[in-house]
């Protein structure tokens, strides 16, 4: 007998890769225009809950007696450093460089941020596979859950 899956177990991985592909490429055509505004944080946020979610499962538990108190030597706390404040008009040192904030546009191609994509996408990936292993997980167990009803 061959073993069907739920649609929501096949649709909902793939509806939600296809929504971040999407963003993907809107993301790509906008930068180009110089459209984007907040959107570019879309897709990083489409894949944070469940990576989030994930990574929680990994991180250890705090441990309350590791921490420990700073020390001061001394009555009390050492005092707060002096803020001096340097007019506009007084010159720079003299080994400040200013950093060079030029743009060679022959590397930036199509793939110049294959980067954040190659990120996001990974991200996106493992996402799927997590809502699909809980879907399918969800699943057998309504089928366990009908097959002991009777």
């Amino acid at each position: 007998m061959a073993r069907r899956w739920s649609k929501p177990e096949m649709w909902v991985p793939g509806g939600y890769l296809a929504l971040v592909l999407s963003m993907l490429v809107y993301m790509a055509i906008a930068s180009r225009t110089g459209d984007i505004g907040m959107f570019a944080a879309l897709p990083i946020l489409a894949t944070a809950p469940v990576s989030l979610l994930l990574l929680s499962a990994f991180i250890p538990t705090p441990d309350e007696s590791a921490w420990v108190e700073p020390v001061y030597e001394g009555s009390q706390p050492p005092p707060e450093p002096p803020v001096e404040s340097v007019p506009g008009s007084a010159p720079l040192p003299s080994d400040w460089v200013a950093p060079d904030t030029s743009l060679d546009d022959s590397k930036l191609g199509l793939f110049g941020e294959f980067g954040l994509y190659g990120a996001v996408l990974v991200g996106a990936l493992v996402n799927a596979g997590a809502i699909w292993a809980l879907l399918r997980y969800v699943a057998r167990r309504a089928v366990a859950a009908a097959a002991a009803r009777g």
